[in-house]
């Protein structure tokens, strides 16, 4: 059996050095780990995530992710943390295995971008309903939409970044929207931000099991893809920079999109910084 070792801790989806995701990489001294007890190993590393390499070739890599408490199946931070690790022995295009998913992932700018699909995007009328859907949150909406990865979210544009960072979630009030909507999941963004990111976000799902996430790849494709549905994605680049407020943790992530007859395609990724 190959011996585990902690290979590297990382901060992921970072700004500025501050939030992001800590996440422990685990290998074993000759190659990748393929046995041994991984989630006393992910209970002993001090950080919220540990992912554990399985295998590796220059354009494949397998993981499996945990938390301390049990297996979570695929998370792209651990992505991210294992694939700047391995970026010695990695193309810039390659697959992930995680959690019974294929992910591809490319290298931009030195940063890793997992693909995430094209999201399903509807927009929710304003007239007679909007108020009613967001009178429970205390927000005051520019637009609302459902969009889709495999996971519905509702989608909730406010004027301003003070009206963002000033939002309370109240857990069963999301809770009660997203049974009212259909959805799990709630996204609250503005365009513009700190750092000049283009948007800003926020994303809560008490059905799934969190009140707020710090760093969330899933539920910012969303949000590109229902403003890629408004037509409202520039046309003079492809790349967009996002900041997540989650407060006390910010987060800083690199989106890549491109139009296709169904939507728009989305990548979401960043940075992983190896930690002392």
């Amino acid at each position: 059996m190959t011996v585990f070792r902690l290979a590297a801790r990382y901060r992921v989806l970072a700004a500025q050095g501050e939030g992001g995701k800590a996440v422990a990489v685990f290998a074993g001294p000759e190659g990748p780990d393929v046995g041994g007890d991984l989630q006393a190993r992910a209970a002993q590393a001090g950080a919220p995530l540990s992912v554990f390499i399985q295998s590796v070739s220059p354009s494949e890599v397998s993981l499996r992710v945990f938390t301390p408490q049990k297996e979570k199946g695929s998370s792209d931070s651990a992505a991210i943390a294992a694939l700047t690790h391995l970026r010695p022995h990695l193309l810039d295009v390659a697959e992930v295995h995680m959690g019974g998913e294929t992910l591809p992932a490319q290298l931009c700018g030195g940063e890793w971008l997992l693909r995430q699909g094209v999201p399903e995007v509807a927009e929710v009328k304003v007239a007679g309903t909007s108020a009613d859907l967001s009178a429970p949150l205390g927000l005051t909406p520019e637009r609302i939409w459902t969009a889709s990865l495999g996971r519905p979210n509702l989608v909730v544009e406010v004027g301003s970044l003070a009206a963002l960072d000033a939002f309370m979630p109240d857990a069963q009030a999301v809770s009660a929207l997203g049974r009212a909507t259909g959805t799990t999941g709630l996204i609250v963004f503005t365009p513009g931000g700190p750092g000049h990111a283009d948007l800003s976000f926020r994303a809560f799902g008490p059905l799934k099991g969190f009140l707020e996430d710090a760093a969330s790849s899933n539920m910012l494709a969303c949000t590109v893809g229902a403003l890629g549905r408004l037509g409202r994605l520039p046309d003079d680049t492809h790349l967009l920079k996002a900041a997540q407020r989650k407060p006390g943790q910010p987060a800083r992530l690199t989106v890549q999109f491109a139009g296709m007859a169904e939507g728009s395609e989305v990548w979401v990724g960043g940075a992983a910084v190896p930690l002392s």
